[in-house]
């Protein structure tokens, strides 16, 4: 699995851990390109969480995790590139589901709100998950027709091939 990871010069230290964390995992095999930023390196969120979705979306990269003070302004950022699915948590449940209900490729987090522990228990749950389909199937459907529906309007490198499907 190849993960995209970046971060600001809040979520810093720790994307360091997280890459440590997933770089000594055994159950998954991973490949991590790191996005930046580097240290004390004063690039503004989005511009990292910019690059992070677009190589999930162009299948450079299978799944990201991105890092701020909140994991919010990522989330939102990532869920502006077309096809890209980003999910803020912060428990045990919200990262299993992300996945499993709303196959979300990329998890943001919060360095000033969830220490290093749990994000890398976080993690772990996350990429163990896969999407279950079912019931959930008909609901990511309409999210995604929400979505071409309003990014038709815009340009986007993306946004071609993603309103094809």
């Amino acid at each position: 699995m190849r993960i995209a990871i970046g971060s600001d010069k809040v979520g810093y230290q720790l994307k360091l851990d997280l890459i440590e964390h997933l770089q000594k995992q055994s159950s998954v095999n991973v490949e991590i390109e790191d996005f930046g930023v580097e240290f004390n390196e004063d690039i503004d969120y989005p511009d990292i969480g910019l690059i992070v979705a677009e190589s999930i979306a162009n299948g450079k990269n299978d799944r990201g995790i991105l890092i701020c003070g909140t994991g919010i302004g990522m989330a939102i950022t990532a869920n502006k590139v077309p096809g890209v699915c980003a999910a803020n948590v912060s428990d045990s449940y919200s990262a299993e589901r992300s996945r499993k209900s709303n196959n979300a490729q990329v998890i943001t987090f919060g360095a000033l709100t969830i220490g290093v522990a749990l994000a890398k228990s976080l993690v772990d749950i996350w990429l163990i998950s896969e999407f279950q389909g079912g019931q959930s199937i008909k609901k990511t459907n309409r999210i995604g027709e929400i979505e071409k529906k309003y990014f038709k309007y815009i340009h986007c490198p993306f946004a071609e091939n993603f309103l094809k499907s």
